[in-house]
């Protein structure tokens, strides 16, 4: 066990050394200058039963600072709780240089994710609203936009040339198990993704948070619209994948939101996060057994050996075992610390990193039992079958 333990301390230092930096979570959207360009942009939310949060979400987007002709088209995903009459009810009258449309999906076909079908319906609504409008931005409908955060975003894109701008939202961290699970996901997704290497033009690696992206109108058209999507559960790793690729090659950059993007989410509740997360694990892994396995084991020792060889060590009086333990796990903290400050939790949580890890392993688990079922990719009431 000693050899498996010291494997596992050297796995962490080759994540140090030599992954992209992901650690550093140091992939931050500055501000707008006074002088950045503003092009037309219009906003596209699909939304089934967001009645709880909606009403922030678009006071949100219609309070922006954003200098240029900027529209929002909310699409109701057949939503039953009254959603689209709550955000009807936001304002009478839009600010001067916004406005608030409101179209309905029709129901879903065949084929399509929910999301991905009223997402596509809002981009063809946009094209009639706003046949000029450079940029779309996709978005969530619990997720709130700071005031300046387009503006920064828009001038981000502009300045470097970039094709797709995302922004990680800042999640809900409140509770034990938000405080346990939320700060490691964010991590854990980071490491699947490190952000320096998404933002390298020259790298292959993509990724984007789906809760925002700014992308080119033209360099949607140029994958083929969100019908090139239209059955992906994860969908916003895939349009990061397919914008980059090309042809032709554009360049795509990914950061950590502070307050720029915020979560409406409610992530105090265990049985919250584990749907979240098991509705896509499976689906990571392209639905392999082989791939679930591959990951559990290397889940334990990345994430297990270690405490688990401190404290067998110690118990046995196996020095070298628990140096190795104590020094993976050290490796481990070391490297969450950088995610954890964002969320305002001390240095010693750092230890809890394992635990999390544990958690996640179980919801993948999960995961694969439910598509092994024929329940895989439930989500709002329904449920997407693997292609």
């Amino acid at each position: 066990m000693t050899g498996l333990v010291a494997v596992s301390a050297a796995i962490w230092l080759g994540l140090l050394l030599a992954w992209g930096r992901f650690w550093r979570a140091d992939q931050r959207l500055g501000p707008a200058s006074a002088d950045a360009p503003a092009p037309e942009i219009v906003a596209v939310i699909p939304a089934r039963n967001e009645v709880g949060t909606i009403t922030a979400v678009i006071e949100g987007h219609l309070a922006s600072d954003y200098p240029g002709r900027f529209s929002v088209v909310l699409v109701d995903d057949n939503s039953d709780d009254g959603t689209a009459e709550a955000a009807r009810a936001v304002t009478p009258e839009e600010p001067e240089g916004r406005a608030l449309h409101i179209v309905s999906a029709p129901p879903l076909e065949q084929g399509w994710t929910g999301k991905l079908w009223a997402l596509h319906h809002g981009v063809a609504a946009s094209v009639r609203l706003a046949p000029g409008a450079r940029y779309l931005l996709l978005t969530d409908a619990d997720i709130v936009h700071a005031p300046g955060t387009l503006h920064a975003l828009v001038a981000k894109a502009e300045a470097e040339g970039r094709d797709l701008v995302s922004l990680m939202a800042r999640l809900d961290a409140r509770g034990r198990w938000g405080r346990l699970l939320i700060p490691a996901f964010v991590f854990f997704f980071q490491k699947l993704y490190p952000f320096p290497k998404v933002n390298e033009r020259n790298s292959r690696i993509a990724g984007a948070a789906g809760g925002c992206v700014l992308i080119r109108q033209d360099a949607l058209e140029g994958i083929g619209g969100v019908a090139a999507l239209r059955s992906a559960l994860i969908d916003d790793c895939t349009l990061a994948r397919l914008v980059k690729a090309g042809p032709p090659k554009r360049a795509i950059w990914l950061g950590l939101a502070d307050q720029e993007v915020v979560s409406l989410r409610d992530n105090r509740d265990l049985g919250s996060i584990w749907t979240m997360v098991a509705r896509t694990a499976f689906a990571q892994l392209r639905h392999s057994w082989w791939l679930l396995a591959g990951c559990v084991a290397g889940m334990a020792l990345t994430y297990l050996a270690a405490p688990i060889g401190l404290a067998v060590g110690l118990w046995r009086g196996d020095l070298p075992m628990a140096l190795f333990g104590a020094a993976a796990w050290g490796l481990m903290a070391f490297a969450y610390w950088p995610t954890l400050r964002i969320y305002g939790q001390p240095w010693w949580w750092a230890l809890s990193l394992p635990a999390a890890a544990a958690l996640y392993t179980a919801m993948t688990i999960a995961s694969a039992w439910a598509h092994a079922v024929g329940r895989g990719g439930a989500w709002k009431g329904r449920t997407y079958p693997a292609s």
